[in-house]
């Protein structure tokens, strides 16, 4: 079998600028040898080769080897990885040896630990087959270089405040098709393996991508909405430094937060079968809390507390509720329910087709709605699966207006309760509740804006503000 070869380098020494991943010849030819591979792949991962678009088994077992000789060639700028990239190599050659078959890249998964070592602007080369969150949904091979967002008052924060050993904010440095998508997230769980491991060591958001994209839609809805703005937020929001920090910290809370609290459930929700308005309150309320702690922050004089408290208002209120279908659109909910609970309590107005935004209120209502839902929560813990369920909708029902051919909407009643609670998770609709007038209109009128933050990063942004 091939073993990917790591030239030793001296303890803590990380590659220069000059020795960057990308900058090294061995890059393109491992991206194009990846590009090769994916269309040759089923939705599963493995390559059929009697279908139509499949090449002889020889050529793609050459092409695999190019991607192992690339590996080997760029492995030396990576020490630390040096064991995953061993392993990689082995489960890449397996994978050929064995006909390419689905994918099993777990040894390479165990082996990757970049949460061991989070040093601020560390490389990493990730190469996995894997699906990627909000862009592909197959388990092609990808591969994607990117640093680590680590600087030291994010660590002593983690350290002495937001406890998340397995957090890692990351940032892109060049990527294969799978990311060219509205993906944002590298997680382990996306990656084709045997098994699922006991426990993850890792997650990791792309605070670049995140920041650019919150940029580019907050500018143009700021713009549509003739939004006044302090000085300090639109310096922010034309800063993509200060944006990356303030969703690597934002990030940073929010990922922890699904493991504290009052929890009435299995914090990985996700996993279960729950009507929509569920994930979508247990997103905001994570989004909520780390725009809580980002009101304490400012009040102690940290920088970036207000910097976190605007990046969760307006990329929930102006990017969410508009981005993706509507079918089931959990994180479109919590933007919606957002907007409207600052609406209803007078801190947005929308009048003679501007939007005003009380700054002195803001933060207090904003806190108002989270104590709403942590309350909720609570609560939670003495009920029924189905009647919190029920109370969660009376909760966003009260600030949103459901469908008006809901069956949700009119009430136990309504429903067959002798069934199981999962089955009644049918009787949802795709678009339980509906978009405002105002966010219908918005919707048109950022569709193209929307559409622009595909695939997008902080060198895009820059080249449009040069």
């Amino acid at each position: 079998m091939t073993e990917i070869l790591v030239q030793p380098v001296a303890e803590g020494q990380i590659p220069s600028a000059s020795s960057r991943v990308i900058e090294h010849p061995a890059w393109p030819v491992l991206k194009d040898a990846v590009e090769e591979i994916r269309p040759w792949q089923s939705a599963d991962g493995s390559i059929d080769f009697d279908a139509e678009h499949a090449p002889p088994r020889s050529v793609a077992e050459l092409t695999v080897d190019r991607v192992i000789s690339a590996v080997e060639q760029l492995a030396p700028l990576l020490p630390h990885d040096a064991a995953y990239l061993r392993a990689l190599g082995l489960d890449l050659r397996r994978w050929a040896d064995e006909g390419f078959q689905v994918p099993d890249f777990l040894d390479s998964l165990l082996a990757f630990q970049p949460a061991a070592r989070r040093e601020d602007g560390l490389q990493h080369l990730v190469v996995f087959p894997m699906y990627t969150q909000n862009g592909n949904p197959d388990r092609n091979l990808e591969a994607v270089a990117l640093k680590m967002v680590w600087p030291d008052w994010l660590a002593d924060l983690e350290a002495t405040r937001y406890d998340n050993p397995l957090f890692c904010g990351i940032t892109f440095e060049d990527f294969t098709s799978g990311y060219d998508t509205n993906s944002a997230v590298l997680f382990p769980e996306t990656i084709a393996v045997r098994e699922a491991p006991e426990r993850f060591s890792w997650g990791g958001i792309f605070c670049d991508r995140e920041a650019a994209r919150f940029r580019r839609v907050t500018e143009s809805a700021v713009d549509l909405l003739g939004l006044e703005l302090p000085d300090d937020i639109r310096e922010m929001i034309g800063d993509q430094e200060r944006c990356k920090e303030a969703f690597v910290l934002w990030d940073m809370v929010h990922d922890r937060t699904h493991s504290h609290g009052d929890l009435p459930f299995d914090p990985f929700m996700i996993k279960q079968r729950q009507p929509f308005w569920m994930y979508g309150l247990e997103e905001l309320r994570c989004d909520l809390t780390a725009f809580k702690e980002a009101v304490k922050l400012e009040s102690e004089g940290n920088r970036h507390g207000r910097d976190v408290q605007y990046a969760v208002l307006f990329d929930r209120m102006f990017r969410f509720p508009v981005t993706g279908d509507r079918v089931k659109n959990y994180d479109g909910l919590g933007g919606q329910l957002l907007f409207a609970y600052l609406h209803k309590h007078d801190v947005v107005r929308w009048t003679d087709n501007t939007l005003r935004i009380d700054w002195d209120r803001a933060p207090q209502i904003t806190n108002q709605l989270c104590a709403e839902i942590e309350e909720l929560y609570r609560a939670g813990i003495d009920r029924p699966k189905l009647v919190h369920w029920f109370a969660a909708y009376d909760l966003v029902s009260t600030y949103l207006a459901p469908h008006p051919g809901s069956r949700w909407a009119k009430g136990p009643d309504a429903l067959d309760t002798s069934l199981p609670p999962r089955k009644l998770v049918d009787e949802v609709l795709a678009d339980e509740f509906p978009l405002s007038m105002f966010y219908e209109a918005l919707s048109k009128k950022l569709k193209g804006v929307i559409a622009s933050t595909r695939g997008i990063t902080a060198a895009d942004v820059q080249r449009v503000a040069a």
